[in-house]
């Protein structure tokens, strides 16, 4: 009888410990403040709890900037030690924020949902309506994200992609169409899946009907990295976000490695009216050398933001033999040839360059041109226009 008191009390000590370390880090209770809260006609309202602040201020990526330093609207503290502060005009989108307490940039501490773009990390937050719709999880049949590592003729080695591959891909021996989606500077194979909301948006439109089940394959574009920051033989290095790889025209070059790899491991349909590439910034350079380095490879390329040549002092094929090459993919024909930008982007002069370029020769295209500039906003939507014309 002893014994069983003495167990039952040592039983309910270590319940007790158990239960004291899982609170350890909870610290003391907070009042319940909701931050960021969204309204359904999309005004939000941001807080944040600090007593001792002397200035908070709120930073989003919504706002004009107008000097070097961040765009901010100052918040209000209550009488609880709550600041807060309302904004009324935002549209539909996704978009990114952090908070400035007494000169420091900080995550909201109230909001869980974060996202890393290049070496910054932002909160995040989905308003309603329109296209920001697409980039929600919804009750829909759901593809799959993979992260895959494939073998590399670049660096003798490995190197990582991301393919997200569409709902009943596994219960099926069906192939499908591909797409090789192109991230721009800075960015690598976790761009397009968190800050482009890819699987969200593939699974809204193939739902609705607006596209065709497709594979996705997000390759790193910056061949002096294997993979994403913390996941490749390089540890937890600093981030650049202009690395030496750039211009360099090894990833045009070496490009049929990673449709080898595809076209191998995953049902594809191995013909080029079945293949599309796209990309955004640094990745629309390497689509419209790619796409006419491999004339015969893409019935659909898309161009969004699109930079040209990022360094003219580099010779490679892929780069001197442009023109020809650029003859060459018109001469065999494509389906679709579709160029995205913004008004107000940096690349603007760029883009409308190179649309002369096309025009100069005769070469087709579809433009799209937006409000904004250089920014994911913009390159969501045009995915989402972009998909809906493939294949």
């Amino acid at each position: 009888m002893k014994k069983s008191i003495l167990y039952f009390l040592c039983l309910s000590f270590s319940i007790s410990s158990i239960q004291a370390y899982a609170q350890e880090n909870i610290g003391k209770q907070l009042p319940k403040v909701l931050s960021p809260e969204v309204e359904p006609n999309n005004a939000t309202t941001f807080r944040l709890i600090a007593p001792d602040a002397s200035k908070v201020a709120l930073t989003g990526n919504w706002m004009q900037q107008t000097s070097a330093s961040a765009p901010q609207v100052n918040m209000v503290k209550d009488n609880n030690g709550v600041w807060s502060v309302k904004q009324d005009s935002l549209g539909s989108d996704l978009y990114l924020y952090n908070f400035i307490i007494d000169g420091v940039r900080i995550n909201d501490p109230l909001n869980v949902y974060q996202i890393r773009d290049v070496s910054n990390v932002f909160n995040y937050f989905i308003t309603n309506g329109e296209n920001a719709e697409y980039y929600k999880t919804k009750s829909v049949p759901h593809g799959s994200m993979i992260k895959q590592w494939y073998p590399s003729a670049i660096n003798q080695a490995e190197r990582r992609l991301t393919v997200y591959t569409p709902p009943g891909y596994e219960e099926t021996k069906e192939k499908y169409p591909v797409l090789y989606l192109l991230h721009g500077m800075g960015g690598d194979e976790d761009a397009w899946p968190t800050l482009g909301r890819v699987a969200q948006i593939m699974d809204n439109l193939i739902a609705a009907g607006k596209a065709k089940p497709m594979i996705v394959v997000m390759p790193n574009g910056h061949t002096s990295n294997s993979a994403t920051p913390g996941s490749s033989e390089k540890g937890e290095y600093p981030i650049e976000f202009v690395t030496p790889d750039v211009g360099s025209g090894d990833m045009e070059s070496n490009f049929g490695e990673i449709i080898k790899f595809v076209e191998k491991n995953y049902r594809v349909k191995k013909d080029k009216k079945n293949r599309a590439i796209a990309g955004l910034s640094m990745g629309g350079s390497h689509s419209l050398f790619i796409s006419s380095y491999y004339p015969n490879t893409f019935d659909y390329i898309g161009l969004f933001s699109a930079a040209y040549r990022i360094n003219d002092k580099v010779k490679r094929d892929v780069y001197d033999n442009f023109e020809q090459n650029l003859l060459k993919q018109k001469e065999i024909g494509y389906q679709l040839y579709w160029i995205g930008m913004g008004k107000t982007d940096f690349l603007y002069k760029t883009g409308t360059d190179f649309r002369k370029k096309l025009d100069d020769i005769g070469m087709k295209y579809t433009y799209r041109e937006s409000e904004g500039g250089h920014t994911w906003s913009n390159w969501r939507d045009y995915l989402v226009e972009f998909a809906g014309e493939l294949f």
